[in-house]
């Protein structure tokens, strides 16, 4: 372990990592959201899924440091008397693991799919990259939209809200997939060519064991740059889900869902119910983005301008 630490300290990754000062607040801020996020049970003044909690004689009270606004809630309440803090801490702990869940999962698939067209080639190649093809030829938010809005109507609007989180998790990553698949065809294409996947093959090993115990480790400098870049995408697209109403329901906030709750209000002067969560949305991504940014210089010596 101790052997392992002084290696990642003395490592070109962690070197460039100190002198990157976007990086390391970027790191830090999103060190903070996330800790923020995951002990909002413990952190958070309310829960928002505790109805004793709430009142809805507190509905749309401004942020303490305004007029009318009071003390018991930082940021203000909601539009059902919901303080907002609490629940935007729980809102943006749903939206990182429905995040975090579709990128494993578009991650699984375009990752398969990229390594047995890549390395296998011919027919094979040729009709998984025309698939993928097709699925890109579509904007991504239109597959997403039209798979959420086919099983509200077949399955109702009840259960779907009961479903919500897997179901975008599977919806989001169904609608990603041929990003992880190009990549990594690319990667694998100028891999499978060099000695040591030769060597492999001279030994006997399985085109299994070569694929995913020889070539797929040294594709996932790639594959880890994406996912940086993918996580911040699939957040993004939950809270556009959720805000057209496809989404997280109300009663189960996200960031998104909670913008959408406040929208209606914001002309109104209940502007609080769409800013801070809609603050909160752009911090996270763009913290997310900057160190993917950073992440791609540092793993392509090509672009690392240090």
């Amino acid at each position: 372990m101790k052997q392992s630490l002084r290696n990642f300290k003395d490592s070109y990754l962690f070197y460039s990592f100190k002198r990157d000062k976007i990086a390391m607040v970027s790191l830090a801020i999103l060190l903070i959201l996330m800790v923020v996020s995951f002990s909002a049970p413990l952190l958070a003044p309310y829960d928002p899924y505790d109805s004793g909690t709430i009142d809805i004689l507190n509905s749309e009270l401004p942020p303490a440091w305004m007029h009318g606004g009071s003390d018991a809630f930082l940021l203000g309440t909601d539009q059902q008397g919901r303080d907002l803090l609490s629940t935007m801490m729980y809102g943006m702990r749903l939206s990182v693991l429905i995040g975090l869940g579709a990128v494993v999962l578009q991650a699984f698939i375009g990752i398969t799919v990229g390594l047995f067209a890549g390395y296998l080639g011919g027919r094979l190649d040729n009709f998984l990259m025309r698939m993928a093809d097709i699925q890109l030829s579509f904007a991504t938010m239109m597959v997403a939209i039209l798979i959420s809005a086919i099983f509200q109507t077949v399955f109702g609007t009840s259960r779907y809200n009961d479903m919500a989180v897997p179901l975008l998790v599977v919806i989001i990553g169904i609608a990603e997939w041929p990003q992880y698949a190009r990549t990594v065809r690319a990667s694998v294409l100028g891999e499978k060519g060099k000695e040591y996947v030769e060597a492999a093959r001279v030994v006997g090993l399985s085109r299994l064991r070569i694929m995913f115990r020889h070539i797929l480790p040294n594709t996932m400098s790639s594959v880890l740059v994406i996912s940086t870049v993918q996580v911040a995408n699939a957040i993004m697209s939950e809270a556009a889900l959720s805000f057209l109403g496809l989404g997280m329901p109300v009663n189960r906030p996200s960031l998104g869902s909670l913008i959408n709750a406040g929208f209606e209000y914001i002309f109104s002067g209940a502007w609080w119910i769409t800013l801070f969560p809609g603050l909160f949305l752009v911090i996270l991504v763009l913290v997310i983005n900057l160190l993917g940014d950073w992440l791609r210089d540092v793993l392509n010596p090509k672009l690392y301008k240090g």
